[in-house]
């Protein structure tokens, strides 16, 4: 899959994350995105308040913060700023676009799309092995960052280490 990325070198894959069900983006990361201040993309939403329903952003709850902490998702409480986080669906990202008006925010809106959509695409798979001693190989079905957040699989598989190790080009 062609990963989209912007001038950082951040993979905006990696920062969509699933919530309630829907496939959201954090208020911080939306702002390093687009080179704005959290503070400043916080306030934009709030002049604009009419332009967010809640199916296009919501407030994340102390449980729902807690739990990406749990799950790795985010490093700790602090890396949000110390206010519980605001949250975009792919509706309001791009309609974030409107409030911030900027080549920028065009720009990366623009990719924060394509990634939402390529990840419909590929329905959120990540496939990775697993070679221990180039004797035994197992199969995880999505990125291990996905464990408890989407579907996960792991399979141990019966074949011949060398020849998957070939067939991924991983050198020895």
């Amino acid at each position: 899959m062609n990963e989209l990325t912007v001038s950082n070198h951040q993979n905006i894959q990696d920062t969509i994350y699933t919530i309630r069900g829907l496939q959201v983006m954090l208020d911080k990361d939306l702002a390093e995105l687009y080179a704005v201040k959290p503070t400043r993309l916080r306030e934009q939403v709030r002049r604009n308040t009419k332009k967010f329903p809640i199916d296009f952003m919501f407030e994340l709850t102390e449980n729902e913060v807690d739990s990406m902490v749990s799950q790795n998702a985010i490093p700790s409480k602090q890396h949000l700023g110390g206010s519980l986080p605001l949250v975009f669906t792919e509706q309001g990202v791009s309609m974030l676009a409107t409030v911030l008006r900027s080549d920028v925010a065009i720009e990366i809106s623009i990719k924060i799309m394509r990634a939402f959509v390529n990840m419909r695409k590929f329905d959120l798979s990540h496939d990775r092995f697993l070679i221990i001693d180039e004797t035994e190989v197992y199969h995880f079905g999505a990125s291990l960052k996905d464990l408890g957040k989407k579907w996960f699989a792991v399979s141990k598989m019966d074949v011949n280490s060398l020849e998957i190790i070939k067939k991924l080009g991983v050198r020895t």
